[in-house]
């Protein structure tokens, strides 16, 4: 197994949590690092990590001793704004994942980690980016795909994510729903038995039989009747003041949520440095950090790893679980 990580934002935290891991043995399958060698090698140095860096062209030339980095050569130390938004860093941070991204898709990597990026850095360059998740569906020739966090104490997708509410409320449709909770369920399968999974609903108490709105009973309900006729072991529109404790208090494997903050807002709460974002529906295994580059105390040796090391580790539990 080779599991590729892409370096994040050079001005962000995603070098040093690297080092930081790599250097206390948390990673224990083989990987890659795709960034640059210049900007890993000053931060090794710079934050007294000592780890043993190796510069490669390929996974071909991977050293099980070293920290392998497969360096693109786009950025040198002189490049480095540390906790400032750049251009060129946020150019380099997007090459990272494209090029991650079609090595996995060309079958030279099992799946793919990445650390931060910063959207408004990305921006300078391509206007119109929204997102990791969108960037590598896209490359990946996907549609039909979503967003999933996950942590030790809870599962959430989500039918939509970085649209308006506005927008957000228009695409809870039946057609919408039953493709997430389909997704939802396919890959819990791959790591779990037996997953039970519960659909939020939209509106107050789910509505209250159409008083609070028409959304949960005419959209989210024929979606959920429609996976339970396929087998699926689903339950919902449950009122969103409660499902999410009952997913916490292990009634459910997980919970599918009708718009970005319906579903984050809980996990972050429960776990804001732990939790993983998964990106479902893709040909290729891909998890990411959730959090952002919290320029803030970059190189200051202080980032914490746990969203990395759960993400490297659940990256290699989907793909065993192919």
């Amino acid at each position: 197994m080779l599991i590729g990580v892409t370096m994040g934002d050079a001005n962000g935290v995603g070098p040093e949590i690297i080092l930081k891991s790599f250097t206390n043995g948390k990673l224990k399958e083989r990987f890659v690092v795709i960034g640059d060698y210049s900007i890993l090698s000053f931060a090794n140095e710079y934050l007294g990590y000592n780890a043993s860096l190796k510069r490669i062209d390929s996974p071909d030339d991977i050293d099980k001793d070293h920290l392998n980095v497969l360096d693109l050569n786009i950025l040198a130390k002189d490049d480095l704004t540390i906790g400032k938004i750049s251009k060129k860093v946020g150019y380099a941070s997007i090459v990272y994942v494209e090029r991650a991204t079609k090595m996995a898709l060309e079958g030279k990597l099992d799946g793919i980690v990445t650390l931060p990026i910063n959207k408004s850095a990305v921006r300078l360059t391509y206007p119109n980016f929204t997102g990791h998740t969108e960037f590598i569906a896209e490359l990946c020739g996907e549609k039909d795909y979503t967003m999933m966090l996950a942590s030790d104490r809870l599962i959430v997708t989500h039918i939509s994510t970085h649209v308006s509410l506005r927008d957000a409320i228009e695409m809870v449709k039946k057609e919408n729903v039953y493709r997430i909770i389909v997704l939802t369920y396919n890959t819990l399968k791959r790591f779990m038995d037996n997953p039970k999974i519960a659909v939020a609903g939209l509106n107050p108490h789910a509505g209250e039989d159409s008083a609070f709105g028409e959304e949960d009973a005419k959209e989210i309900r024929p979606a959920v009747e429609k996976a339970k006729e396929e087998g699926i072991d689903v339950d919902g529109p449950i009122p969103p003041d409660t499902v999410f404790w009952k997913a916490y208090n292990g009634l459910y494997s997980a919970v599918v949520c009708m718009y970005h903050d319906q579903g984050h807002i809980p996990v972050k709460l429960l776990d804001f440095e732990g939790g993983v974002n998964i990106t479902i529906g893709l040909k290729i295994v891909r998890t990411s950090v959730d959090h952002g580059t919290a320029y803030d105390i970059a190189y200051k040796g202080i980032a914490s790893t746990k969203s990395f090391e759960n993400a490297f580790n659940f990256a290699i539990k989907l793909v065993k679980g192919k």
